[in-house]
């Protein structure tokens, strides 16, 4: 055996032992998942993520709505019973009908959705599922998940551009990528979005909101969309029906 090929079967060795080391089980979830990205450093990209999004949308100047959402948010936060994390909740002045999560607690609430929402109800379903996706460690699965995607991509186009393919190398790493990107990262981006479904509707009811306010939450969002829908294979949130499906049968079990 060559010196560089028992190198590279070292490297994937090596590779394999340290992603099996980083997976753990999730005690929200259930399951095991790959996290080796630590969240200390995701916090700190956080920061800088939360500054460049309110540069394009600042927050929303309108004290009682900032305390509306703070009092809704505090109470799901207690009930997360993260409360290491600093969490702030700020209605950021936005037509979007939509918020987002960051590691670090920070949850923007886009002025569309604020006005969308019926009831603190509502609006606590929302917030629960993003603080759901926090617990889950989604954001560290997935920059790990990505992160290992894009090594063994580079990996593979190391080892053909030295063999009979060299040619067509950057090729055939581009469809492995793309057969990633389909076969693993949407699927748990999908898998993802049921998870803090579920996990935020049990803050609800440990909060003292009612669950079934998402219910109807999402049934109203899916209606407002306009246009075809992708193929849930292409797509990173799973498909309305199998959505709504799994949204009421957790409401069901809180």
């Amino acid at each position: 055996m060559c010196g560089a090929c028992a190198s590279r079967r070292s490297f994937l060795a090596l590779s394999a032992a340290g992603a099996l080391a980083a997976c753990s089980e999730n005690t929200e979830t259930g399951r095991r998942q790959l996290a080796f990205v630590p969240d200390d450093q995701l916090s700190a990209l956080a920061d800088q993520t939360w500054a460049e999004v309110v540069r394009q949308h600042p927050p929303l100047n309108d004290p009682a709505a900032d305390a509306r959402l703070a009092g809704i948010g505090r109470r799901l936060a207690e009930a997360s019973g993260r409360t290491d994390l600093n969490w702030r909740f700020a209605v950021l002045d936005g037509a979007d009908v939509n918020a987002f999560v960051l590691p670090n607690g920070q949850v923007g609430v886009f002025r569309g959705l604020f006005e969308f929402a019926r009831s603190d109800d509502e609006i606590a379903s929302v917030l629960g599922h993003e603080i759901g996706h926090v617990l889950a460690r989604h954001p560290a699965e997935r920059v790990s998940q990505e992160l290992a995607v894009q090594a063994g991509v580079s990996l593979a186009q190391v080892l053909l551009s030295n063999g009979e393919n060299a040619e067509q190398a950057g090729q055939i790493a581009g469809a492995l990528g793309l057969g990633a990107t389909v076969g693993v990262l949407l699927p748990y981006s999908r898998r993802h979005e049921l998870e803090a479904d579920k996990i935020g509707v049990e803050l609800m009811r440990d909060a003292g909101f009612a669950p079934g306010a998402a219910v109807g939450f999402w049934e109203r969002m899916i209606a407002r969309s306009e246009g075809p829908r992708p193929l849930e294979a292409l797509s990173t949130h799973p498909a309305d029906e199998r959505r709504l499906t799994e949204l009421k049968a957790a409401v069901a079990a809180a």
